[in-house]
């Protein structure tokens, strides 16, 4: 009975109705498609970043932690947006000893102990906006729905009014079988609006704050990674230890 009915309202909707109806479906479809595709995500990066960072702990109780071990590993959770800036960093290791004999980096009373923090502190930046921008893949397409699918379907409503008002002006009556099509032309645009935009917007929100959170804790090792690295002996730190 209802599907004869949804059949019927659509059946009786004009072009432009149908055409609207059609474009506000289409941004749902996506939009749901991008809600569980980053639900799916967010469950992986999670359960592989604890994973690294509860290695990166154990090895981390030792003064000489166990850098190739956790290479191999970060390399086997590619997920992991800690592990991935732990691989960012130790790619660049071997351009640490070109830095000790040049002059190009102006180093202040703190980074003297240690020329190259200062410019592994710019490698993890890149690497933290590398993650983020890889984390917000898709986001935009959710906040473009959120914002303008309501328009969308307040023109299929707009339209819907006029045909109401066409209607009565044919029919020289406003009586509830001239409005009625009309109406409800208007207002099956308004509710498809509402379904593509609602959805969007919660999940950008969503998955904004849940990725906020996210490169937090990557920042936090990051920092953490860096201080770790000055105490090490040169030895450990050496690249053809990693490969």
């Amino acid at each position: 009975m209802f599907a004869s009915d949804l059949g019927q309202l659509i059946g009786s909707l004009g072009t432009t109705s149908i055409v609207v109806l059609l474009v506000l479906v289409w941004f749902s479809v996506f939009s749901w498609g991008i809600i569980l595709y980053k639900w799916w995500m967010v469950r992986m990066i999670h359960r592989e970043e604890q994973q690294f960072l509860r290695a990166y702990q154990r090895e981390a109780t030792f003064n000489d932690p166990d850098l190739p071990k956790l290479h191999r590993l970060a390399k086997q959770l590619s997920h992991s947006p800690s592990g991935s800036v732990f691989l960012g960093i130790v790619s660049r290791l071997e351009h640490l000893p070109d830095l000790q004999t040049t002059d190009v980096i102006e180093e202040t009373p703190k980074q003297r102990g240690w020329p190259e923090r200062h410019y592994l502190e710019q490698v993890i930046r890149y690497l933290v906006q590398e993650q983020i921008t890889r984390q917000e893949a898709y986001l935009p397409f959710l906040a473009t729905t959120g914002n303008i699918t309501p328009f969308i379907g307040l023109l299929g409503t707009v339209v819907g009014v006029i045909h109401a008002f066409q209607r009565i002006g044919v029919e020289g009556t406003a009586s509830i079988a001239a409005v009625a099509p009309g109406v409800s032309e208007a207002l099956v645009a308004t509710a498809a609006g509402l379904f593509a935009a609602i959805p969007a917007v919660v999940g950008y929100n969503y998955y904004l704050a849940r990725i906020r959170k996210i490169i937090f804790g990557v920042e936090a090792f990051g920092i953490e990674f860096l201080n770790a690295l000055e105490g090490m002996s040169p030895d450990v730190k050496e690249v053809e230890v990693l490969r």
